[in-house]
C-alpha cells in the first residue's frame, strides 16, 4: 500500500537489515526538533496559539511544518 499524496510519516520504523542507522538518524533528529525550548519562546508561543485558537502542540506543529511562524 502507497502513502497518500502528501505523506509524510517518515521512513518505516520497521527493522531491515542494512537500515538501522536511518532509524536510529530519524529517532534522533525527531527527538531534536521536539525538545523543550526555553521559557521564554514556550510563553510566547503559548501566547500566539491562544489567539490562534489552537493548542500549544498544534502551533509549534505548524511553526515545523512551515518553517515560518504564523
Amino acid at each position: 500500500m502507497c502513502p497518500g499524496l502528501g505523506h509524510n510519516g517518515g521512513p518505516p520504523l520497521d527493522y531491515v537489515k542494512g537500515r538501522s542507522w536511518r532509524r536510529w538518524r530519524w529517532k534522533k533528529v525527531h527527538a531534536q526538533a521536539w525538545k523543550t525550548p526555553p521559557r521564554e519562546i514556550v510563553l510566547r508561543r503559548m501566547r500566539r496559539a491562544r489567539a490562534a485558537g489552537m493548542t500549544y502542540r498544534e502551533y509549534t506543529l505548524e511553526i515545523m511544518e512551515r518553517g515560518r511562524y504564523l
